[in-house]
């Protein structure tokens, strides 16, 4: 019997009703303060810095760290709720609090020395930015072909190269980097470190111009001759890739998350459209066909709830979770295309210009099926569990 039907596992909730209340709250707010800001921010192509004192405020930023350290102390499914909470009015903002919880709150969370966690902790938790600096312009889906390269003198380490792709790149402050330490091993030569803006031999390059999510910045990095000390090495050296694998199957998730929240937009948004649209003398809602659209709108997008929620409770649940995770992903991003665009085309001519939020849905929802990882390498992950238990 494959091993994924044996396995026991809690309750399909992993909230509690608390926790629920909260991710509540947290959408509430967005429809708030985020909403009326939403067009703005993603015509200027940039988030609001009013939004980001509010999420830290709020302490949407240091969801898992622990209180100790200024954050709330909850757990790993209490930030995918959050995520998929904010999603649900913008994505780009969603994104934001993604990075810093799933990725580089996570990653130092489990890897990094207490002396680490109380000097970046507290400032992750309440004014700083971070971001996750992985990909390269020769390292994408191979993730590990980095030519970032960090070599040892003294008590330090000099980091040279550059990055591509990195989320928050243009508010972080606090940046956990990978590079090699040794080419000779290959990815076994990985090591994390973590930078500060400011840092000598440390320069931003420009904002991409996206099609979507536009307000989150997305930059290229440059590392010159910059001096990292050693006691900021994440983990032990050559660990890196370790840390990079599972950090983006737990940030995966949360990309999911952020997913389900788009498509559960699109789909509310286009019922409410449908009842208020009226042609041939009644709203076109009590028509079967569009009724018929909406059900299978609604339909995916549950399923694809239950798989980012099951992955979320298997990690919780301290279980292999890396199919789960690619599973989750994967149909996420699907389902927020398929809703967004059906959406778009339900509201007619309406759904192809800017004024209404549909147009800016189905350009959000396309990244799904591109960053942490693409829908292929979300196939190979799949395959590769289903061959290894049969």
């Amino acid at each position: 019997m494959p091993e994924t039907m044996t396995r026991t596992v809690p309750p399909l909730s992993i909230l509690t009703e608390e926790e629920t209340q909260l991710a509540e709250q947290v959408h509430q707010f967005a429809v708030e303060t985020l909403g009326p800001k939403s067009m703005e921010m993603d015509r200027a192509n940039k988030l609001d810095p009013e939004i980001l004192k509010k999420f830290f405020e709020l302490d949407l930023m240091g969801i898992e760290i622990p209180e100790e350290y200024g954050g709330l102390g909850l757990n790993f499914g209490m930030s995918i709720a959050v995520i998929e909470a904010l999603a649900r009015v913008d994505a780009a903002c969603a994104v934001v609090v993604d990075v810093q919880n799933t990725l580089v709150n996570n990653a130092i969370l489990r890897w990094a020395s207490d002396d680490i966690k109380k000097r970046y902790f507290p400032l992750l938790a309440k004014k700083k930015v971070g971001s996750y600096c992985l990909s390269e312009a020769g390292s994408g889906s191979d993730a590990f072909a980095l030519a970032t390269t960090a070599t040892k003198k003294g008590d330090r380490w000099v980091l040279n190269g550059g990055k591509l792709w990195i989320t928050n790149g243009l508010e972080a402050e606090i940046l956990l980097v990978f590079a090699n330490v040794d080419k000779s091993k290959g990815y076994k030569g990985i090591t994390a470190f973590i930078i500060e803006d400011g840092w000598k031999g440390f320069t931003k390059g420009k904002k991409e111009d996206k099609l979507g999510i536009r307000a989150s910045s997305t930059l290229a990095l440059a590392f010159e001759d910059l001096e990292v000390p050693e006691e900021n090495v994440v983990g032990k050296v050559g660990e890196g890739y370790k840390i990079a694998i599972e950090t983006l199957n737990e940030g995966r998730i949360g990309i999911g998350a952020q997913m389900i929240g788009i498509g559960r937009a699109a789909l509310d948004y286009a019922a409410q459209y449908t009842k208020q649209r009226v042609q041939f003398g009644k709203p076109i809602s009590e028509f079967q066909a569009i009724q018929h659209e909406l059900a299978r709108m609604d339909m995916e997008l549950e399923c694809a709830r239950l798989a980012v929620y099951n992955a979320a409770r298997l990690k919780e649940a301290g279980m292999p979770f890396l199919r789960e995770a690619a599973i989750a992903k994967l149909k996420a991003s699907e389902t927020a295309e398929m809703c967004t665009s059906r959406g778009l085309e339900l509201l007619g001519g309406y759904g192809y210009v800017k004024e209404y939020p549909l147009e800016k849905m189905y350009r959000d929802a396309k990244i799904g099926k591109i960053y942490e990882g693409t829908s292929f390498m979300q196939l190979n992950t799949i395959a590769k569990e289903v061959l290894r238990r049969n």
